[in-house]
């Protein structure tokens, strides 16, 4: 069980890390990482750095309405198969 926690902190820093790359690749115009990149390390355990990456100070992704409405949802569904496998354990 504490590998599992480890993963998931390193994921969502992993996460916030390229929201970071991505908002300072969109400010200078370089070549971005795609939406779907970002989709996907929200769904595979990550949605917690995507989260973060959407708030101050980076702000990424805040302005479009599908992040701001799903990304919350993954987080939500996330914290419930988390607690129902560590409950489920004990």
């Amino acid at each position: 069980m504490h590998y599992a926690f480890v993963w998931l902190i390193t994921i969502n820093i992993l996460a916030y890390a390229i929201m970071w790359i991505d908002k300072l690749k969109s400010l200078y115009k370089w070549w971005r990482i795609s939406e779907k990149t970002l989709w996907m390390f929200a769904l595979l355990w990550g949605v917690f750095g995507i989260w973060l990456g959407m708030m101050a100070p980076i702000y990424h992704k805040a302005g479009k309405r599908v992040f701001r409405i799903w990304i919350p949802v993954i987080a939500v569904v996330w914290v419930v198969i988390v607690l129902y496998f560590f409950y489920k354990k004990f």
